[in-house]
């Protein structure tokens, strides 16, 4: 049996985050697909070792508008497949999404809108709803060919044991119900949050911290960033895990331990 690590991490721009060490961390994550949210750039941006680094294959989808969104994939082993949109220019535009096929296996890298718009308002809830369920569309299909892992930045906080102040962000974006409910609409359809599956009734545990009143140091945070699992994935899972003491950006990594 194969083991494989894969591994999630919005890394808050890339750039920014190569100057604090991702190559390095790719090396020590001893992960064998790593898939990044909030590229924030170009691939002719991004400096030759990042965009090709030794021992990976990389896969890059930038947002159209400069410095925002996008995704990337790297690979020690070049996937049988690629796929990077939906198929709905909306969404595509904006880089959201990139699947990688490893035979019937597929794992999904994802960046799930915000809902809250440029005035700090939910504007964007209903296009955020509207993703998560024009995506869910599209993996319902995906895990009939076998077992499919989808893993990001979901912006979603599912339950007040994932962030550390439910009451006072009972009207935010990230913990409206409707977004909330949403996403148990995935769990109930037969995808697993691994982590919790892993770790149950667990509190405390998170990976997405705000970047000022000490909130990383105090552990006062969400945890917005999963990997789903289908029913046939979720057997394959030895472990799964948050790796709140890698530094680099305001989310940590997160992700599970398989056996093929």
């Amino acid at each position: 049996m194969a083991h494989m690590r894969i591994v999630s991490w919005n890394v808050n721009g890339l750039r920014a985050c190569v100057k604090k060490g991702f190559l390095g961390f790719l090396e020590t994550s001893r992960a064998d697909v790593v898939g990044i949210q909030e590229l924030r750039a170009l691939p002719e941006q991004l400096p030759p070792e990042v965009r090709a680094p030794r021992g990976w294959h990389a896969y890059f989808v930038p947002a159209e508008r400069k410095g925002y969104s996008g995704v990337a994939l790297f690979c020690r082993t070049p996937p049988t497949r690629i796929e990077t949109a939906l198929g709905i220019d909306e969404y595509d535009v904006e880089g959201r999404l990139v699947i990688a096929h490893f035979g019937r296996m597929a794992i999904a890298n994802v960046y799930f809108p915000k809902g809250s718009g440029t005035d700090r308002d939910n504007s964007r809830v209903p296009y955020k709803l509207g993703f998560y369920q024009a995506l869910f569309r599209r993996l319902q299909q995906l895990k009939r060919r076998g077992p499919v892992f989808v893993m990001g930045d979901y912006n979603t906080a599912h339950t007040a044991l994932d962030l550390a102040r439910p009451k006072t962000n009972a009207k935010t974006s990230g913990f409206l119900p409707e977004e909330r409910a949403e996403f148990t609409r995935w769990l109930d359809a037969g995808w697993s949050d691994t982590f919790r599956r892993a770790h149950p009734g667990e509190p405390g545990h998170y990976t997405w911290w705000r970047q000022w009143g000490n909130a990383r140091a105090d552990n006062v945070g969400w945890r917005i960033d999963y990997v789903l699992a289908s029913r046939a994935a979720q057997r394959l899972v030895r472990d799964a895990f948050v790796w709140p003491d890698v530094t680099g950006s305001d989310h940590c990594p997160v992700g599970v331990d398989i056996v093929r």
